[in-house]
C-alpha cells in the first residue's frame, strides 16, 4: 500500500497580483509531484505577523496530524532573524521565519522541538543570488522537501531551544462573577465581526446566560467606541438586522456583530491589545 504523504498548507500576505504564488508551488511541484498543495490564504494583511500567528491558531488543529503549514509574513526576509520548522506538541509541523508567527500556536499547542533550517541543504539551488523571496526559496522549497519524505525532521537543521522562538505579546482575558475583559484579538474581514480572546465557556460559568442583556465598554486606547448594552446570545439571527449582538464564534470565543453588518466598519474597530473590552452583566 502507498504512503500517503502529508498536506502541505500555505498562507502567505503575497496575493495573487503577481506570480509570487505560482512560482512557489512550481518550486513545490519541482521537488515532488505528489505532495498536495492546499491555499489557506494568501491574502493576509501585509507585514502583519500577528495576523499570520491568529490563523495559524484558528485552522491548524481541524489538519490531520502531521500536516506541513508554511507561513510567509516576512517583513525581515533577508536578515538575521531565523528561519525554522516547529513541530507542535500534537504533531504538525509549521515551516516559517522566527518572528512571532508561532506565538498563538505555542499558546494552543505547545512547541516540542524548533530547528533552523540549513540552508546549504534545503535551501533552492538556482536561486541563490537573491535575499528575498524566501517564500520559495526556502520555506516552501524546506517545507516540500519535508512533506516529500526526501528529509526527514532531524535533517532539517539544528535544533534550538523553544523557549527562545520570538513571541509577541498577548493579553489574556480574565472573567470573574458578573464580569469579564480582554482583547479584540482579531477581526472577520469579510463579515465585519471582532473577535475576542474571551471564552465563551468562562462567562457562562461566571454569572452570564445566553438572552443576557450585557453592558460593553470596547475602547481603541483611551478612546471609547462603544459604550452600551448589547445581547448576548448565540447567533446572529436572534436579533434583528442592523442590531449588534455579543455571540459565541466559531473557536467558543465572544465576538461582535452587526446582524447583516459590519460591527469593524461602523465602529471603526481594529484588533490588537489596543483594542480593550470589558464586558458586565445587567444587575436583575
Amino acid at each position: 500500500m502507498q504512503e500517503v504523504l502529508p498536506l502541505l498548507v500555505f498562507q502567505t500576505d503575497f496575493t495573487y497580483k503577481e506570480g509570487a504564488i505560482a512560482s512557489m508551488y512550481g518550486v513545490v511541484r519541482s521537488v515532488s509531484r505528489d505532495v498536495e498543495i492546499i491555499t489557506a490564504t494568501h491574502d493576509l494583511p501585509q507585514y502583519d505577523i500577528w495576523s499570520a500567528s491568529y490563523r495559524l491558531m484558528q485552522y491548524v488543529r481541524f489538519w490531520p496530524k502531521g500536516t506541513v503549514f508554511v507561513s510567509v509574513v516576512d517583513p525581515g526576509v533577508g536578515t538575521s532573524r531565523k528561519a525554522c520548522v516547529a513541530k507542535t506538541k500534537d504533531g504538525y509541523y509549521i515551516v516559517t521565519p522566527d518572528n512571532g508567527t508561532l506565538t498563538h500556536v505555542w499558546q494552543q499547542h505547545g512547541i516540542a522541538q524548533v530547528r533552523q533550517i540549513d540552508e546549504s541543504v534545503n535551501r533552492l539551488k538556482s536561486t541563490e543570488g537573491t535575499s528575498v523571496f524566501h517564500g520559495r526559496d526556502l520555506f516552501g522549497y524546506c517545507g516540500a522537501r519535508l512533506a516529500a519524505g526526501i528529509i526527514t525532521y532531524e535533517e532539517v537543521g539544528p535544533v534550538y531551544d523553544p523557549g527562545s522562538i520570538v513571541r509577541l505579546p498577548i493579553s489574556a482575558a480574565h472573567v470573574e462573577n458578573g464580569k469579564a475583559e480582554g482583547i479584540v484579538e482579531i477581526d472577520d474581514p469579510n463579515f465585519g465581526n471582532a473577535w475576542t480572546n474571551i471564552p465563551v465557556a468562562k462567562m457562562l460559568n461566571n454569572g452570564f446566560a445566553y438572552g443576557d442583556d450585557v453592558q460593553i465598554l470596547l475602547k481603541k486606547g483611551d478612546e471609547v467606541l462603544l459604550d452600551r448594552k448589547v445581547r448576548f446570545d448565540r447567533t446572529f439571527g436572534d436579533v434583528a438586522k442592523g442590531d449588534v449582538i455579543l455571540y459565541n464564534n466559531e473557536l467558543m470565543n465572544v465576538s461582535l456583530a452587526v446582524s447583516q453588518g459590519s460591527f469593524i466598519e461602523q465602529y471603526h474597530c481594529g484588533f490588537g491589545s489596543e483594542y480593550t473590552i470589558v464586558i458586565r452583566k445587567e444587575e436583575s
